[in-house]
């Protein structure tokens, strides 16, 4: 049988937990950092859970 491989692009930006449910990073957090408030990069540094329609595909990406 031949091996299933991971998209490398998926690995690098999604995380699977233990529960099998996938967290991902916030967007607007890699520059233009000066003009925006603590409060504000404070929340975008926290994970967020992935939606159940989108971890379809994420399992098909990342089989292991």
């Amino acid at each position: 049988m031949i091996k299933l491989k991971n998209r490398k692009a998926a690995v690098k930006r999604y995380k699977r937990t233990s529960l099998g449910n996938f967290l991902c990073k916030h967007a607007c957090k890699g520059h233009l950092l000066m003009k925006k408030s603590r409060k504000q990069k404070r929340k975008l540094s926290i994970n967020i859970s992935i939606l159940k329609k989108s971890c379809k595909t994420l399992n098909l990406m990342l089989p292991y």
